[in-house]
């Protein structure tokens, strides 16, 4: 597999290879792209999380009768909008 870098990027890569804690190029590649599947697993993970917490949330606020039909909900948007219209003119 060949990639390319930009000057920059090229420049950090021997940077680290340089500075001794790396050996060689593809060495810092295979770390950089570790590094970068731990962090797109972490934000998946956190959106999950968030996601559960909303689901929890909903379910709690259904079982304390917190709920409105979506009817009600399109009236109050509607009535809302209509009212920002007349303000407007």
């Amino acid at each position: 597999m060949n990639v390319s870098l930009s000057n920059e990027l090229e420049r950090f890569v021997y940077e680290k290879v340089a500075s001794g804690f790396y050996t060689s190029a593809s060495e810092v590649i295979r770390e950089s792209l570790r590094l970068l599947k731990e962090r797109d697993l972490n934000v998946n993970q956190s959106r999950l999380l968030a996601l559960q917490a909303d689901v929890y949330k909903g379910l709690a606020d259904i079982k304390e009768g917190k709920v409105h039909s979506s009817e009600a909900v399109y009236a109050h948007l509607k009535d809302k909008l209509t009212a920002r219209k007349v303000a407007k003119q």
